[in-house]
């Protein structure tokens, strides 16, 4: 499964703060801009605006991260892109996505369903061996 969680510690010593642990799903941006194109086809400044949309950290996307994205893909066949030039102002790229960037998407999809499966395991038994309800009603050891 192409499903991967990085993560980063980042704790100094000493300090009695609580880690940070990231977690990142590597290319997630990929499945993003692919489901994005199914549902239309898209200049690349809307996409950006439609990530930042259902994204899901606050952060803005990198304009130029998508652009690379959508050039990979583009490269790979999984979209293809025309020169609009029926608006004001200079020509934009409109992005679609082709057969094959469907069956990519699919395979995404069920990457990631497989992906929420194992979470929720991981969190099942988390909370059964480490966690245990307090006076509170509050969870912790």
């Amino acid at each position: 499964m192409p499903w991967r969680l990085r993560h980063r510690k980042r704790l100094e010593a000493g300090n009695g703060e609580e880690p940070i642990i990231d977690l990142r799903v590597e290319r997630f941006l990929e499945p993003c801009l692919l489901l994005l194109l199914v549902e239309k086809p898209a200049h690349g400044y809307e996409l950006i605006d439609r990530l930042n949309q259902i994204w899901l950290v606050p952060e803005k996307q990198d304009p130029g991260a998508v652009y690379r994205n959508l050039r990979r893909l583009e490269r790979g066949g999984m979209v293809k892109s025309q020169w609009d030039t029926s608006g004001r102002g200079p020509a934009k790229r409109l992005y679609e996505v082709t057969p094959e960037g469907e069956k990519r998407l699919a395979a995404w999809a069920s990457a990631v369903d497989w992906g929420i499966k194992a979470l929720i395991k991981f969190l099942e038994r988390y909370k059964a061996t480490c966690l245990e309800a307090n006076e509170d009603g509050k969870l912790g050891r």
